[in-house]
């Protein structure tokens, strides 16, 4: 909500944003508008606010409104102005966001020799290898039971459950790193088969 005085008459401009900009910052954090800016050329007659801006604002309402039709972008600009200036610190206008504009971004997008150097920044930005112990895997089955017809050739079959006897499940084996909990492998097998027989199928593919 925006208050202004202007002479004698209060004007109150009320926007509704969303997670805007929560959106707006994630893709900051990782420098998607400064990726875009960087690999996509303009020309003498670009606008002010850039293409990765204009991208990032793009993706903000596609991913809050479930719309990704260029048509409407300008209707939406005119309801968010305040919102948008305010969080970037520049201008925003829905002429920024005419459907021409955004049919050239897009078309810019689609070039392999643009997207692929975007693909890799953001890649070198988003991507994190991290350095994990390895000594202790820990390895253990569960059950998950439903109401399903089973048959011979179905995995869900009856078999010790500690949910419910009644219904027929099917069993997972899972080998995780221990004490982070990350999956290294899993088997999805019928539901009456034993715990015994799971683990060194389990071992063998990890200990390789």
């Amino acid at each position: 909500m925006k208050i202004e005085q202007n002479g004698h008459d209060l004007v109150i401009v009320t926007e509704r944003i969303d997670d805007v900009p929560l959106l707006l910052g994630f893709m900051d954090r990782i420098g998607l508008s400064e990726i875009l800016d960087k690999h996509i050329p303009v020309h003498w007659k670009q606008r002010s606010l850039s293409w990765g801006r204009t991208a990032t604002i793009w993706l903000a309402h596609i991913l809050t409104e479930g719309d990704h039709r260029k048509s409407t972008m300008e209707e939406y600009i005119k309801g968010m102005k305040n919102t948008l200036s305010s969080f970037l610190g520049e201008d925003v206008n829905e002429s920024d966001f005419a459907t021409d504009r955004l049919a050239h971004l897009l078309k810019y997008l689609s070039r392999k020799s643009i997207w692929e150097p975007i693909e890799q920044a953001l890649n070198e930005r988003s991507i994190e290898v991290y350095d994990l112990p390895q000594e202790v895997v820990r390895c253990d089955a569960t059950t998950v039971s439903g109401y399903h017809e089973g048959g011979e050739t179905s995995l869900f079959q009856f078999g010790h459950s500690k949910d419910n006897p009644q219904l027929k499940q099917i069993k997972i084996m899972t080998g995780a790193l221990d004490p982070l909990g990350m999956p290294l492998a899993t088997d999805v097998v019928s539901g009456e088969k034993a715990d015994d027989a799971l683990y060194l199928p389990i071992i063998s593919p990890i200990g390789q």
